[in-house]
């Protein structure tokens, strides 16, 4: 088989397809802020920063950004963890908490929209390939860096 050729094939379509349909909100969920604001709603608990940037797999300065961005927001609030001062824990506020599940359920409609023009079996297909990338993507990660 062609990787080359197919993985061509992939990328032009993958570009085409950025600017139309319900993915857009999709892709959009997992960048910047939206991601920070599922993120420590799905935690259900106060959270490091550094995790936020374990997760994302960016820099300490882009969570502090984003951070910075979704507090002066009234959505996050930063506080000094009592066991350790030298940490602070992020937590959503009541508003975060409210735009985050708001999100998530715009999020579903869309995911769910998507599903439904796949149709039954490429919507099980897909899910199941999106499994697999899952599965494979620590493998993946030397790709980030140029090796």
């Amino acid at each position: 088989m062609d990787f080359a050729r197919l993985a061509e094939h992939f990328l032009r379509q993958r570009y085409g397809a950025i600017k139309h349909g319900p993915h857009q909100g999709i892709d959009a969920s997992l960048r910047g802020e939206s991601f920070v604001l599922f993120y420590l709603w799905r935690q259900d608990k106060s959270t490091l920063p550094s995790d936020i940037s374990a997760a994302m797999n960016v820099s300490s300065a882009r969570i502090a950004a984003a951070l910075n961005s979704l507090e002066g927001k009234g959505l996050v609030t930063r506080r000094i963890d009592t066991a350790d001062r030298r940490r602070v824990l992020i937590d959503l506020t009541p508003a975060g908490e409210a735009l985050a599940d708001q999100r998530h359920q715009e999020l579903l409609k869309n995911t769910t929209r998507l599903l439904e023009l796949l149709g039954e079996r490429d919507a099980e297909e897909f899910v199941r390939i999106w499994d697999r990338l899952t599965e494979i993507a620590p493998q993946l990660r030397h790709l980030d860096k140029g090796t």
